[in-house]
């Protein structure tokens, strides 16, 4: 059994439940992401990952083994990067790696060339002698990295690993994680940075009150388009409108606005084409035809909306018509 299996696990924290029935599969070779609002449960689930949380209920599996009743053969196959790298101040970033890695064994002679190409890899050769304590949040987020994968794992678990960086190191990143995928390795990553993610996952699993929530209806509900015609500018939108809703037959004031570009809401990627085709054809200058949010985005703020708003229950259905009560003579 390959790659991350987690099979309706619970763990609560007195009375309150953090994480409920949830099940869910990071594949090997894949970039999952894991998704979901504050105190929906990601960490705690990432703990239980990492063998440091044991589940109320429930399995999990790490390349088939179990966390929680074998939690040194899970640490061996999975690199664990929380949100906050809990370094030793007083070590340089060189000395924070040669030291991981003979916590896992790996001998001196090995330690130290490997915590040079490590360094190298998430870029901080240039600050391998300089200590912890002086490092930016960014920099020790790639010193976190840099720690996860001192033992050349199989399964990642990355716990928000964009946060503080720039945007170089976002991109570095991206790609780093990629390069990972194509390499065989399982990882999964939590983050709030949903257009980054976005762009590096294969796969994503959304978390809502402790529990995984299928994302398919909220896929399927109408996602916001940005259409911008050339030359376009706040003073010129209501004309620009016009000319969309007269194009597409729909009404101006179903429009949105994102500055000076017109917005308009769509069902799927299909109606998308339609309807650029048909700006197009009809002549109007098309510069910008873009969806204004990401998929996970969109996702994501129609889960949240349907949290808010559940639909309400059916009503149950009507009794059946009582029998009636028969008489003495049973008629």
């Amino acid at each position: 059994m390959s790659g991350i299996v987690v099979d309706a696990v619970s763990r609560s924290f007195g009375s309150v439940q953090a994480v409920q029935g949830a099940t869910l599969r990071a594949e090997e070779g894949r970039v999952t992401g894991l998704v979901g609002p504050n105190g929906a449960g990601k960490t705690t689930l990432l703990l239980m990952l990492a063998s440091l949380l044991a589940p109320d209920s429930g399995s999990i599996r790490i390349g088939g083994v179990d966390p929680a009743s074998d939690p040194l053969a899970a640490r061996r196959l999975l690199g664990w990067m929380p949100d906050a790298l809990g370094a030793w101040p007083s070590l340089t970033a060189r000395e924070t790696i040669v030291t991981t890695a003979r916590l896992y064994g790996i001998s001196r002679s090995d330690a130290a060339p490997r915590a040079e190409q490590l360094l190298t890899l998430v870029g901080l050769g240039a600050l391998a002698d300089s200590p912890a304590k002086v490092l930016s949040r960014g920099q020790k987020q790639k010193l976190g990295l840099a720690r996860a994968l001192v033992h050349d794992p199989k399964v990642l678990l990355l716990d928000e690993p964009a946060s503080g960086l720039d945007p170089e190191a976002r991109v570095q990143l991206r790609v780093l994680l990629r390069r990972f995928a194509a390499e065989g390795r399982t990882v999964l990553i939590s983050s709030h940075v949903l257009s980054e993610l976005e762009e590096v996952v294969d796969d994503a699993v959304f978390l809502v009150a402790g529990s995984v929530v299928d994302a398919a209806p909220a896929q399927a509900s109408a996602r916001a388009w940005r259409i911008r015609l050339t030359g376009a500018s706040p003073e010129r939108l209501k004309a620009d409108s016009w000319q969309v809703a007269s194009t597409l037959g729909v009404a101006p004031e179903s429009l949105g606005a994102d500055r000076g570009a017109v917005l308009l809401g769509l069902p799927s990627e299909d109606a998308a084409a339609a309807a650029l085709r048909r700006l197009v054809e009809a002549g109007l200058p098309v510069s910008e035809f873009a969806p204004a949010q990401s998929a996970l985005e969109h996702t994501f703020l129609a889960l949240r909306e349907q949290e808010a708003h559940p639909a309400p229950a059916s009503p149950p259905p009507p009794a059946p018509p009582a029998d009636p009560t028969p008489t003495e003579d049973g008629a």
